[in-house]
Parts: structure tokens; C-alpha cells; sequence
């Protein structure tokens, strides 16, 4: 596969255009709107001075989220899941996901007993949705926690690193990072990597779809994975100053 060969004609190694709109939920206490290629995904914060029950009296606080999709976020009408009156197994799993690498970041101590719900709503679904769901709330995070700070509502700075995540796979035998949908639905190899600033691995999901992979192809993405995630932790940070 040349480098001209991907769908949207990006080398092997090249992440998809990446947008991040701070502020776009006006009454949330962060919020980022993120927009990897034509995944575009909306991320607000809300903070409530409550705890669930599990951590009542502990001093913990708690972070979590919850993802949705837009009936009309991919190429046909899905029902809203309201509608069905229950969430669809990949929905719980992708916002389980998503709090899970949000909290690997927060001394829950210094956040107190404060609860920090990130909603990530799929406007436009191409590929890499819960990906850019967690580079996106890790944004509006950290912004809800600058207004706490300024408020006086904290003693400290709960953050204790920066995530991301980005997608990667294989494709007609070739790694490639941040596969759109086309690639996705083609992949051999398709994985999700949530990673640190700091170089550590919060969470891998590599699956065979076609054919088993080796040792070596995973360590490439991992690398490809590295390298797409130092680039999505700047926009981060640039975000997050400029707001």
C-alpha cells in the first residue's frame, strides 16, 4: 500500500487534521469540542458536589463518564438509546473506558469528595470515536478543574499527568495510524492505545480481525501509537492555554 493509497491520502504515520474548540458547552465547567478528520465528538464536564454512595465519607472523589451517538452521526439512522430504553453493550464499554482513563490522571485525594461527569456525544462518527472522545475529556477535565481552582474549591492540582488515545492497524499488510472508517471496516489488525504524556500504557485493545499478528507488527503500533499521541498531547495543551 503507497502512502497515496489511504482513503484520505495521509502517509502511513500521519494523523487526521485534529481541531480542539474549548468552551463550545456554554454551562458546563469545561468543555472541547474535538474534531480528528470528520469524527467530530463534544465533551462537557459537570460537576456535582456529591460522591456515589461507594465513596461517601471516604475524602475520594470520583470521575466518570458517559458516550453517546447522534442518530444521524454515521452514513444511517441509529435509534437513540433512550428510545430502546437500554444502552447498547459497546456504549457502556467505550464510557467505562473513557472514565477509567480519566481517573488514572486524578488524585482522587485532592479532588475531595467532588464527582466529575464527562458526557462525550458523537456529532459525526468516521472512524476513532472513543479515542477522541478521551483525548477531547481529558481537555474539558482539565478546564472544569481550572475553574474549581480558581474558585477556591480545591487545595491543590488533582491532575497528575495528561492522556490521550489514538487508534492504529493494520491495513492491505501495512500499519497505519488513525484509521478512519474505511480503514477500520478493511483492517486485519484494528487497536486502540490510551497512553501518558509520561510514556505510561493505561489501556491496550489490539484485536486480530482477518489474520493473527506478530510480536514485532504490534510493537510498530505501539510506536505509530507513541508518536500520534505526542501530537495529540500538544493540541492539548495548546487548547487548554488558550482557553
Amino acid at each position: 500500500m503507497s502512502e497515496s493509497q489511504r482513503p484520505s491520502g495521509r502517509a502511513p504515520a500521519e494523523l487526521r487534521n485534529v481541531e480542539i474548540i474549548t468552551g463550545s458547552a456554554h454551562y458546563a465547567e469545561g468543555s472541547a469540542l474535538i474534531r480528528m478528520g470528520r469524527t467530530e465528538v463534544l465533551c462537557a464536564a459537570s460537576v456535582e458536589a456529591k460522591v456515589p454512595p461507594f465513596l461517601r465519607n471516604s475524602g475520594l472523589g470520583w470521575v466518570t463518564a458517559e458516550y453517546g451517538m447522534l442518530p444521524r452521526a454515521t452514513h444511517t439512522r441509529g435509534d437513540r438509546e433512550a428510545a430502546r430504553g437500554r444502552q447498547s453493550g459497546r456504549t457502556q464499554e467505550i464510557q467505562r473506558l473513557i472514565g477509567r482513563s480519566l481517573r488514572a490522571v486524578v488524585d482522587r485525594a485532592i479532588l475531595g469528595e467532588l464527582s466529575i461527569t464527562l458526557d462525550c456525544d458523537v456529532l459525526n462518527a468516521d472512524g476513532g470515536t472513543r479515542c477522541a472522545a478521551i483525548t477531547g475529556a481529558y481537555v474539558a477535565l482539565a478546564l472544569a478543574l481550572r475553574h474549581l481552582r480558581r474558585n477556591n474549591l480545591l487545595k491543590g492540582e488533582p491532575l497528575t499527568g495528561q492522556v490521550a488515545a489514538v487508534s492504529c492497524g493494520i491495513v492491505d499488510g501495512r500499519p497505519v495510524l488513525d484509521l478512519d472508517y474505511a480503514e477500520d471496516s478493511a483492517a486485519e489488525t484494528d487497536a486502540n492505545f490510551v497512553l501518558t504524556a509520561s510514556g505510561g500504557i493505561i489501556e491496550i485493545q489490539a484485536t486480530a480481525e482477518r489474520a493473527t499478528f506478530e510480536e514485532s507488527q504490534f510493537n510498530v503500533l505501539l510506536n505509530l501509537a507513541r508518536a500520534g499521541t505526542a501530537e495529540l498531547f500538544a493540541a492539548q495543551q495548546t487548547a487548554i492555554e488558550a482557553a
